[in-house]
């Protein structure tokens, strides 16, 4: 394992932040902590990265313990903050060569660049760079060192979705290339798309884990199918008795998607109707997030 944590206990005066969470990163995963603001989030990551000391529990990053300060273990570290605090007038060249120079083994220059979509602007001012080009540079230069783990805080905050979705094909290169990828965010569709596992803590604890797919049993969840009734048409019984009106709209919730809308279809194609804004959906995995949080919340926030 990359990453294993067990029992990990946190407390600042009377405030328990962390209440004896475990879980395991495996080599080469892309692995996502999420919760609300206050749950241990920023509390469990700096302790991972050897920037907070704990109260109890046992941690290990790469064998080895981040409270040591092991030079070995910074050496294999990558780490992307929220804000970084790189000399606005050096160029993209000058400022991972720079951070190059801070370890035995780099990885060579120009691959950085490439690795991260900057070759074109190599030799640009980092001054010069928008928000989205910036952060890239964040990432070239947590993978100076050719890290064997990558923490990510909140990689595309602030990003337009153009380069948010640049940003995320990044990340997968760095996940094709055999990382680990450690990666806290707000942003639901980012986990979607890269996490291949997920732990939920609020108010110190775990409360769901699993993949993005699979969460609190999504993939079980009901389905909603949702469509335009047409004028003057009226439902056949069968499904008249699942059906909810909102507005103009129709909502059927079936734990067998298919079935309901075969006969749903089979109605309307018989009638000659044209069922607008036709869909199915089960629930987001922020709807997931939410309901859980919210719950955990309620039931076992601190005093």
């Amino acid at each position: 394992m990359a990453v294993e944590v067990l029992d990990l206990r946190k407390s600042y005066g009377s405030l328990q932040a962390l209440r004896g969470i475990s879980f395991s990163v495996a080599e080469g995963e892309v692995f996502a902590l999420l919760g609300p603001n206050g749950a241990g989030k920023t509390t469990t990551v700096e302790i991972l990265e050897g920037f907070r000391r704990r109260d109890g529990g046992q941690v290990s990053v790469l064998g080895f313990d981040p409270a040591l300060g092991d030079r070995r273990l910074k050496q294999q570290m990558g780490i992307v903050l929220q804000t970084s605090g790189v000399d606005p007038y050096l160029t993209v060249a000058e400022t991972v060569e720079m951070f190059r120079g801070y370890y035995p083994k780099p990885r060579p220059l120009n691959e950085v660049i490439s690795l991260v979509g900057l070759t074109d602007k190599k030799d640009s001012r980092v001054t010069k760079l928008s928000g989205g080009q910036r952060r890239r540079l964040d990432v070239a230069i947590a993978l100076a060192g050719d890290p064997s783990v990558l923490f990510l805080d909140e990689p595309t905050t602030g990003f337009d979705p153009g380069a948010r979705r640049n940003a995320w094909e990044v990340i997968k290169g760095l996940k094709d290339l055999g990382k680990t990828i450690f990666l806290t965010s707000h942003s639901m569709d980012e986990v979607q798309f890269l996490a291949d596992r997920v732990v939920i803590i609020s108010a110190g604890r775990i409360v769901a884990e699993g993949t993005p797919d699979t969460l609190a049993g999504r993939e079980k969840a009901a389905a909603s199918i949702r469509f335009k009734l047409p004028p003057a048409s009226e439902l056949p019984a069968a499904i008249r008795s699942q059906a909810k009106a909102h507005g103009d709209f129709i909502s059927i919730e079936t734990q067998d998607p298919t079935r309901a809308l075969y006969e749903l279809t089979s109605w309307a194609v018989q009638a000659q109707l044209t069922l607008e804004g036709l869909e199915v959906t089960r629930p987001s995995l922020e709807d997931v997030y939410l309901e859980i949080t919210e719950g955990s919340e309620t039931a076992g926030a601190p005093a």
